[in-house]
Formats: structure tokens, sequence, C-alpha cells
């Protein structure tokens, strides 16, 4: 069941049985912020025939052990990567947030909230600088009056924003103040300075200027789907080191020449960042290799299939 906005309001719709017998993947299926094709007529129920092209999809690895993709957002135009400057801030973990954005198609800006919490905040924003190449770094605080006012350059009449993040770091108390009222369900932190899962279902929200804002349940994970690119721009440094290296094929273990071997001996490249790097790597290669198989696999039962009607017929 979807609820979809039209000219007339809202209302609940469902996929029609040919939507269903088409779609090869669940990003295939209507996601928050798409446009779709609906036959409105019944005012109980719509049906909705087709999903819009896409502009950007922002998606995951469905957490747990499930070795399928599950669909954030769709034609984001600003997504805003959350993180607390609190215990919630990890580097690690926002370079992870950096791939898949990169991936999506939308333009990452990251956003450090609850400047409040913060003593050093100048610090904490060059060491996000130093693994965001190209990204704005924003600091905010909700619990100022105007403390949202550096996001409102992106929110602007006919855009899509999402908001991004861990629990507790502040995404739904920004979009109250961008809604201009406490639409949204917010908490305090735990015991453990984490928070609450309060935002349950991802929504998209119109704000009062025009825009759109999706607010979207707190991540515990965020696995690799099919970011190959995103990793790549995320780690553009590296990307950069390895291509300098003596062997085109070089595994930067042992081999002469190597330029990112250098690069961690001479102090040029963080030894925890090109950890990350290779972790990413090869969990975006284990994705896509899940991926292959099950292509596969669905493949081979189709062509079974074909052949065991050829020989009932025979």
């Amino acid at each position: 069941m979807y609820r979809i906005r039209t000219v007339t309001g809202e209302q609940n719709a469902l996929v029609s049985g040919r939507f269903q017998f088409d779609a090869q993947a669940v990003s295939d299926y209507p996601a928050v912020g798409d446009y779709v094709m609906a036959d409105c007529a019944d005012p109980d129920t719509a049906v909705i025939h087709q999903v819009l092209p896409r502009k950007s999809l922002f998606v995951r690895k469905a957490a747990g052990t499930s070795k399928t993709e599950q669909v954030v957002a769709a034609n984001i135009d600003t997504v805003f990567l959350c993180m607390s400057l609190n215990n919630d801030f990890n580097l690690r973990r926002l370079e992870r947030y950096l791939a898949v954005a990169w991936e999506s198609g939308a333009n990452p800006v990251v956003l450090l909230t609850k400047a409040d919490l913060c003593e050093d905040i100048s610090r904490k924003q060059a060491e996000v600088a130093s693994i965001a190449m190209d990204v704005t770094v924003l600091a905010t605080s909700a619990m100022e009056s105007d403390g949202y006012r550096q996001i409102m350059p992106y929110v602007t009449e006919g855009r899509t924003v999402a908001f991004v993040g861990s629990s507790g770091v502040g995404k739904s108390t920004l979009i109250n103040r961008l809604l201009g009222e406490e639409r949204l369900a917010t908490d305090g932190l735990r015991n453990d300075d984490k928070g609450h899962h309060i935002t349950t279902h991802r929504e998209l929200l119109v704000l009062p200027n025009g825009a759109m804002v999706i607010d979207t349940p707190g991540m515990r994970e965020l696995g690799m789907w099919d970011a190959a690119s995103g990793v790549e721009q995320t780690f553009a440094d590296i990307e950069e080191l390895a291509a300098r290296c003596r062997f085109r094929n070089c595994s930067h273990t042992s081999e002469p020449g190597c330029a990112v071997r250098d690069a961690l001996d001479n102090g040029g490249l963080d030894a925890g960042r090109w950890q990350s790097y290779q972790k990413l790597k090869n969990e975006n290669l284990y994705a896509a290799d899940s991926e292959s198989y099950l292509a596969a696999k669905e493949k081979r039962f189709k062509e079974i299939s074909k052949i065991n009607k050829h020989n009932k017929k025979r």
C-alpha cells in the first residue's frame, strides 16, 4: 500500500498486477519521492501503472543478512548526511554515507548537528573536510531558533531534500523547524548518548515554501549495494595514488613503486582511511557478486522452465 499526493489531495494506492509482473527488482517499485502515473478513478484506492524516470536513487543493502536492495528515497536533489557533534561523530561511517550518496546521483551535504554540544566546531569541521572532498560541510543547532538557516539555500520551491543519518542526530527536529510546527515526533538521547528510533517510516512532506523534504528512520546499517563509482568518488585521493603505481594491477602490498604504500609510510595517507577504502570496495564487490548470482539464477530457472514446457508439448 502506498500513499500518493495528487492535485486533488492524498489517497491510498496499489501497484497494478501488470506492474508487479513486469517488475524485475525491488528498485522497480515506487519509492518515497517518486513521480508515478496512476488511475485515481476509485476514490478509495488508486492504481499505480508506471514509475516515471528518476533523476536520483538512494539505495542501500537491506539491513541484516538479506542479500537484497532497499530503496531509501528517489528524486532527491540534495541529501543531507547528518552526524551529530557528540559520540555519534564517526568519520569512517561518514565515508560510507558519502559513497552511497555520490552513487545515488543526489548532491551530498554533510550536516553536523547539535553544534551546541561541541566545544571545538572548527576542528570537527576540518576533520570532516579532510575526508569529504568537494562536499559542503555545515554545522547546525536545532536548539537555536535560527540554527537551521544555513540549509535554507538548498530548500527552495520545487526541490527535494532528504535527511539521512543515525537515530538521535536531530533529523526530525530540524524538519520540524523547516515546517514551522512540531509535526514529527522527537525524543532525547538514551543514557549511552544514542538516539531512539522515533521515525519508523520514510515520508515526504511539503514545506510552506513549496520545497519537499524526506524524513528517514535512523540507520543502524548502511550496506553497500552497487556503489562502485560512489566509492571511487569518495576516495578520489586514494584512486589518484593508485593510478601512480608502477604496475597497473598493483595490489598495494609488496610491489616496488607502489604509490599507495609510499603514502602510507610517509604519512600522506591515513591508515584508517585506507582500511575503510578496502572494506567498502570489498563489501561492494560482494554485493555485486550476489546480484549477478541472483540474476544468473533467475535466468537459469527461466530457461529450465522453458525447456520443461517444450518437452511437455512434445
